[in-house]
């Protein structure tokens, strides 16, 4: 990572686990001297998205922390600076993160390096990508993933490729007004949903107005949470 890129270096506190991570200094920045990401679709608006920590993915880290994943196979999709990931590597879980911005996987490997944690699995892909050998998983989580109108179908799709018989999905939606949507093309794929308020986000600047999302298929029982409410 070379100059123009101004760089943050912060840590974020889950109870006793520190997680160190080196972020943009915020959203303004910008490095694409050969167009790699313009090429792939990704506009200098749309480029440093990927390089800060946004509350949604406070959210799920904090979420997360408290949900049982020993001996589950964890996928964290559009995974951005990865915190979930971090923390759930931490305590030596089976996770995997994917995005499809080709600088992630350089801030992932470093981000792994500044807390001393074991190399993380990723793969740069497409939601489109059926070809993907990232293979089947016990839980797929992801925070602020449905950012466009036609990411509904294409994530709920990649999450049914990649889902075991038995699955539990876990997304924070800051509420972009899609989540109806993908509850809809998740239920002809067989999941059930749910969707709830998170209690504590006084770590938050401001109060969340999203909600976490459930969805499960198979042996897993309902979650407790709010009904859907119809809303979207």
């Amino acid at each position: 990572m070379k100059s123009p890129l101004r760089l943050r270096y912060q840590t974020i506190e889950f109870g006793n686990v520190d997680i160190h991570v080196c972020t943009l200094r915020d959203n303004q920045q910008f490095d694409d001297p050969n167009d790699v990401a313009l090429k792939l679709g990704i506009s200098s608006a749309t480029w440093p998205l990927f390089g800060v920590i946004w509350p949604s993915s406070l959210v799920l880290a904090h979420h997360i922390v408290n949900h049982p994943t020993e001996g589950k196979r964890v996928l964290e999709v559009g995974c951005g600076m990865a915190l979930s990931s971090l923390l759930l590597n931490q305590r030596n879980d089976d996770i995997t993160a994917t995005d499809y911005h080709p600088e992630v996987g350089v801030f992932l490997e470093r981000n792994t390096e500044l807390n001393h944690g074991k190399p993380i699995g990723y793969q740069r892909l497409d939601w489109a990508d059926k070809t993907s050998d990232l293979g089947l998983f016990d839980i797929i989580i992801g925070s602020d993933v449905l950012y466009e109108d036609e990411h509904v179908n294409l994530l709920a799709d990649f999450i049914n490729r990649h889902s075991k018989p038995t699955c539990e999905v876990i997304l924070v939606d800051p509420g972009r007004g899609r989540k109806s949507k993908f509850r809809r093309r998740m239920e002809t794929h067989g999941f059930s949903f749910s969707e709830e308020k998170p209690e504590h986000t006084d770590y938050l600047e401001k109060p969340f107005k999203g909600h976490v999302l459930k969805l499960w298929r198979g042996e897993i029982q309902s979650p407790s949470a709010s009904k859907p409410s119809g809303n979207a």
